[in-house]
């Protein structure tokens, strides 16, 4: 299925019933007076957040969502009944904004978490409200009030305590496939990913993280170069990110320092505070070096960044240095953890 991470809606809740004018009439009851019920309220219509669904393709089709309308009221008092609620269930991660107002409604980050996003009407009032000392044979009714309407932008931000980023053909894919159990597409050609994949990194018998392996970057994605830039959005929500870098590219006019920098470029013009996550340098592909040539390529490249946070060196082919790096990672957002719980990192 094809990956979906945006989609607009039109939510619309059901109508109020409108009250019932109606005067009791029976056999031997003099002057029965006003019985006009109530109308039964409209359906509203609520997002939820739902664990097995992962995209937002299903939008492509169905984009107008109705709740049902409230019943009528009816003579001897009786209430109209109320239109059911619509329940409309979205993947875990989306994000829902008003396309008129620009209004943030709701950010659905937990399972089943559940959001009215359009109320329904009230219903009318029957003439039997109206009843008084002095006007003991009302024949005022109100009408329901109408549904909410509203048009919806749903985004989809996947779930991830870490994200991988770097250059087409940096061996994302191929890492997150050595790492866990994902099976994303793999060729050597660039833009292979056309989508984020996800995968569970288990890391011992209790421990585990989830990975996200994003489309790759080029220079200028913030620009629209490429396909990356509209997959930034997925970063946001990760606690670190793995710069990957190909210590030994195909091309010898390539420079793996300015690939490196480039990116670090486009995500400060996307975002400052994705740029400001933690970002580990993650060396790929070292099984094509020598020791001595990878140890070379290594020191010119650290000299070349300046580079003063974590280095690891893997190789995503053959699982070489990813046990190590998933240890390593793991005790990070475990240290994380207990900084926000402590109230010293944000979470």
């Amino acid at each position: 299925m094809k990956f979906v991470d945006e989609a607009t809606i039109r939510v619309i809740a059901g109508n109020g019933g409108h009250g019932c004018l109606s005067f009791r009439r029976e056999k031997y009851v003099a002057r029965g007076g006003p019985d006009g019920g109530d109308g039964g309220h409209g359906g509203g219509v609520y997002l939820v957040a739902d664990q097995s669904l992962n995209t937002l393709a299903d939008f492509r089709v169905a984009r107008k969502f109705r709740a049902e309308n409230g019943q009528p009221g009816a003579g001897r008092n009786m209430t109209g009944r109320s239109g059911e609620h619509l329940e409309v269930r979205v993947p875990v991660g989306t994000v829902v904004h008003d396309v008129d107002t620009g209004e943030l409604i709701c950010d659905l980050t937990e399972v089943d978490q559940r959001q009215l996003v359009a109320e329904g009407g009230r219903g009318g009032l029957g003439n039997t409200r109206f009843k008084s000392s002095t006007n003991r044979a009302p024949r005022k009714t109100t009408n329901g009030t109408p549904g909410e309407s509203r048009h919806l932008k749903l985004e989809l931000k996947v779930l991830a305590d870490v994200g991988l980023l770097g250059m087409p053909n940096a061996g994302k894919s191929t890492l997150i496939t050595a790492m866990s159990q994902a099976k994303p597409r793999i060729a050597d050609y660039p833009f292979t990913t056309l989508h984020p994949n996800l995968g569970v990194v288990r890391v011992g018998r209790l421990q585990s993280f989830v990975m996200a392996d994003i489309p790759g970057l080029i220079e200028g994605a913030a620009e629209g170069a490429g396909l990356g830039i509209q997959f930034l959005k997925h970063l946001q929500r990760t606690r670190l990110l793995l710069h990957l870098v190909d210590i030994a590219p195909i091309d010898p006019n390539v420079e793996p320092a300015r690939e490196v920098v480039a990116i670090a470029a486009e995500l400060a013009k996307f975002s400052t505070e994705l740029a400001d996550k933690p970002r580990w340098l993650v060396i790929n592909k070292t099984d094509l070096l020598s020791d001595d040539d990878l140890e070379v390529a290594r020191e010119m490249l650290l000299d070349e960044l300046g580079w003063q946070g974590p280095v690891f060196e893997v190789s995503a082919a053959t699982g070489a240095g990813t046990e190590a790096l998933g240890h390593a990672v793991i005790q990070a957002l475990e240290e994380m953890e207990e900084l926000e719980e402590a109230g010293e990192l944000e979470a």
